[in-house]
């Protein structure tokens, strides 16, 4: 039984949660064109079962309950061997994987062929995203504090950014030939043109997947971004954070009621633009040299510069009327999303009240 499996390990913040949504509204009907995206159940999206799978292989619980990961990574393998044809796996927190865990991958798909996909984008976007990304996840450092550790590459993020690292790790086994750079599209592109170099890679006609993805996972203001960072050191949210306050924080807050305003956009110093130019020329030698695959261009994964007259405003500094603003459209968000919630003692003395009538009905 032939079987060609597409692992995308990433990075992050190059598309992966629009890629990862997309492929999980259209399991069936790319199914049909024998392209098959693995789950568990059909209570399961295939976005969250991979995820979870992923956690399992890296011995991860990315602050959830210890353990609640904990037998994914076989399910996985055993939805893969199921299928012939193409499988396509995808997550972002493959890329910085040890190399023991990258064995046990490529020993656990064995009679597969395995292709790895790395997405790629430019620095100057990527590490605001990733800042934004971490404060949204609770984190509370500066912009200037994230910027020093990415400089340094002992973050996580940057072991799973860095091109020539990843890829070094990933591949040691793999001809050139299965390896394959998607790099993220310029600004201004077409809105579809980074889903269809996915497509491209991954053999995808684009009409096999019709349903587009409802996850955008937009940026933040500066000032909003600020807003979240406050928040997070008031109310202490920690690695291990509770649910409710991931649903009201990471999902209405920031990712879909505070993104529309007209607050700045949180860019790169213009400090730190000499030193992601010159990552981004280390990673074009890499690729040129290493006659890997390349969707797109890899002039894409150089820095834009910033347009003439335009002034850097720094994140870490934000006046009191822009936080005011953007603390005023968050409680008013807070408040809508209260009024639409039962109140929990109303709902506890109906269960009691409805539980001592069946008890007397006996």
């Amino acid at each position: 039984m032939s079987r060609t499996v597409y692992l995308h390990i990433g990075a992050p913040k190059t598309g992966t949660t629009y890629l990862q949504d997309r492929l999980s509204r259209n399991v069936r009907t790319l199914a049909q064109h024998d392209v098959h995206v693995p789950t568990g159940s059909m209570f399961v999206s295939p976005a969250l079962f991979q995820f979870r799978a992923a956690l399992d292989l890296l011995d991860q619980d990315w602050g959830g309950a210890p353990g609640h990961a904990e037998g994914a990574w076989p399910a996985l393998v055993k939805q893969v061997r199921r299928r012939s044809g193409t499988v396509v796996v995808s997550h972002e927190i493959f890329a910085p994987a040890p190399a023991t865990k990258i064995a046990k991958l490529m020993n656990d798909l064995q009679g597969s062929e395995v292709h790895i996909v790395y997405s790629a984008r430019d620095l100057a976007r990527q590490l605001p995203a990733a800042w934004q990304e971490s404060i949204k996840q609770g984190r509370r450092w500066k912009f200037r504090t994230f910027l020093d550790k990415a400089e340094k590459g002992d973050a996580w993020f940057m072991r799973a950014f860095d091109l020539p690292t990843v890829l070094n790790t990933w591949t040691r086994n793999l001809p050139p030939e299965r390896v394959h750079v998607v790099t993220v599209p310029p600004s201004g592109s077409a809105p579809t043109e980074l889903w269809e170099r996915f497509c491209t890679v991954f053999g995808i006609d684009p009409a096999w997947a019709p349903l587009d993805s409802e996850r955008a996972n937009e940026s933040l203001g500066i000032a909003e971004t600020q807003l979240l960072r406050q928040l997070n050191r008031r109310i202490d949210r920690r690695t291990r954070r509770s649910a409710p306050h991931d649903q009201l924080i990471g999902r209405l807050l920031a990712s879909n009621e505070l993104v529309s305003t007209s607050s700045r956009r949180v860019e790169l110093p213009p400090e730190r633009e000499a030193w992601a130019a010159e990552q981004a020329e280390r990673w074009i030698d890499w690729v040129r040299g290493s006659g890997v695959h390349v969707i797109g261009d890899v002039d894409d994964l150089r820095p834009r510069p910033r347009g003439e007259g335009v002034r850097w405003r720094n994140p870490d500094t934000v006046s009191n009327k822009a936080l005011s603003r953007a603390a005023l459209q968050a409680l008013a968000v807070m408040t809508k999303e209260a009024a639409k919630r039962p109140d929990p003692e109303r709902e506890l003395g109906a269960r009691i009240k409805r539980r001592a009538q069946e008890w007397r009905s006996r």
